[in-house]
């Protein structure tokens, strides 16, 4: 991929609010957790939440969006609870997103 995590982060920063129209539309939310190697690690939030429509909404709504403004290649997981779909231990985002009780409880768990 030709971009670092940094500048994917702050790409999707810039178009997550366009992407997150869909989602709530349907009573949820798209929460940007971080980016490690070209991947985007999300958390659906609200009715989205552990919605059996999670995965689909994730694979064809915000993976599909995000490649078309950003990069065809780029992935995105919704970081769920499944192990599969973990938040990596290093990652990037901005200091603020990384203080949040998600990043601090995220920490804890990683010991």
């Amino acid at each position: 991929m030709i971009f670092n995590d940094e500048e994917i982060y702050k790409a999707v920063v810039y178009y997550l609010p366009e992407v997150n129209e869909y989602v709530k539309s349907h009573g949820g939310k798209i929460k940007l957790l971080g980016v490690k190697d070209g991947t985007v690690y999300i958390k659906l939030t609200g009715s989205c939440q552990g919605c059996s429509m999670s995965l689909m909404t994730t694979k064809m709504v915000v993976q599909k969006s995000l490649r078309g403004y950003i990069h065809p290649e780029l992935n995105v997981i919704n970081v769920d609870g499944m192990p599969e779909n973990k938040l990596p231990e290093e990652f990037y985002a901005e200091e603020e997103e990384k203080n949040t009780i998600l990043g601090k409880v995220s920490k804890i768990f990683k010991r």
